[in-house]
């Protein structure tokens, strides 16, 4: 088990000079940091962990306080890549703040011989047991982990509807990997918590077993996050004209957006004609900034349009042309040769599962059934 931490340990590291070599987002400077801290983590549990906790009690305390880092650093690094306006600035180092207390609590009680004697790690029992306080904090160290899962669940939420307004298309842009990620390793994170708790306040199952459990789960996290991590790219890129951008805030901020009636009317003419003459939506890329430069539209116009006058978001509007498309094309005997998924690809979209689950919510048909109703 030692050897596969040590191994852990290198991935992170490695990982971390592999996307130091690539043009850096924000996203991959929190990612470099994440990785450096969980290799240092695995890699000081590998190689010191049959002494540390029971020869080293403050250290060995201080040690399980690092996993007051781990949700923090996903939750920036999920932020950095949903948010294009995400900036790391003094607001933020507050989600440190409990590993701060946790130490400086540390240090106050190194001072203390009466104080620092009652914090274990491996439950052996004392005349005055545990201080309330180091159990306190030992409580947060356990609910963090799933109060950033859930923090996390929520900016997926979010990630979904900025996806929906702002790309036609979802498959490289959803975070999948992510998603199933942080789901998996979120519960198996709770469970041994938990099982560590139990452990600290009831003495059931072993020490080794809690600790072995959490590093084994983040020695493969470690190889997850670093592998897809290092291949994954800006989501929200940034544009140098203020009036081509993404459209990321609710849509009740459309009222700080002035729009006058003709203009809108204007814009719909407009639109309608582009989409018809020119197929923007042959792009399997198109996305919201890409049309309103096209159109010569603001991008918060061009927003506030389709989802008022036209009463769908951006990602349906453009893909009900692609169906629209797909239909005319299977109605056509000119392309009696192709098969849907090469009409399909030709119309705009990128996949065939995504063809399939578009065409069905939009037609209520699938291609197969369409075709035996022509």
């Amino acid at each position: 088990m030692k050897y596969f931490f040590l191994i852990a340990a290198f991935n992170a590291l490695f990982f971390a000079i592999l996307v130091l070599q690539k043009k850096k987002a924000l996203h991959d400077k929190i990612l470099i940091y994440w990785l450096i801290y969980l290799g240092l983590y695995t890699g000081i549990y590998a190689l010191f962990s049959n002494k540390l906790f029971i020869d080293f009690h403050l250290l060995s305390a201080s040690f399980i306080s690092l996993l007051l880092l781990h949700g923090p650093f996903l939750f920036l690094y999920i932020s950095a890549l949903i948010d294009q306006k995400f900036q790391f600035n003094r607001k933020k180092l507050l989600h440190f703040i409990p590993f701060v207390l946790f130490n400086l609590y540390i240090v106050i009680a190194s001072l203390l011989p009466e104080l620092s004697e009652r914090i274990r790690l491996d439950h052996v029992e004392s005349e005055h047991g545990a201080p309330f306080l180091f159990n306190l904090l030992l409580i947060l160290t356990v609910l963090s982990g799933p109060f950033y899962f859930i923090l996390s669940i929520l900016l997926f939420k979010k990630l979904d509807i900025n996806i929906f307004n702002n790309f036609s298309s979802y498959e490289n842009v959803n975070l999948d990997w992510l998603r199933k990620l942080v789901y998996t390793f979120g519960a198996i994170w709770t469970v041994l918590m938990i099982f560590a708790t139990v452990h600290h306040v009831f003495g059931m199952f072993s020490w080794v077993f809690c600790t072995h459990g959490l590093s084994l789960s983040l020695s493969v996290f470690i190889i997850l996050i670093g592998y897809f991590g290092l291949k994954q790219k800006e989501i929200f890129i940034q544009y140098h004209d203020n009036n081509i951008e993404y459209v990321t805030e609710p849509k009740t901020k459309y009222a700080s957006v002035v729009l006058k009636e003709a203009d809108a009317e204007k814009y719909v003419s407009k639109i309608r004609h582009f989409m018809s003459k020119e197929k923007p939506y042959l792009d399997a890329n198109l996305s919201l900034p890409d049309l309103a430069g096209k159109l010569n539209i603001p991008s918060h116009h061009l927003s506030r349009v389709i989802n008022e006058q036209f009463n769908v978001n951006f990602f349906d509007f453009v893909n009900q042309y692609r169906v629209n498309e797909v239909k005319s094309r299977i109605d056509n005997p000119e392309f009696e040769n192709l098969s849907f998924l090469g009409i399909a690809f030709d119309s705009g979209f990128n996949t065939k599962s995504a063809f399939n689950r578009v065409f069905k919510k939009i037609t209520g048909l699938t291609p197969s059934e369409y075709k035996k109703q022509t």
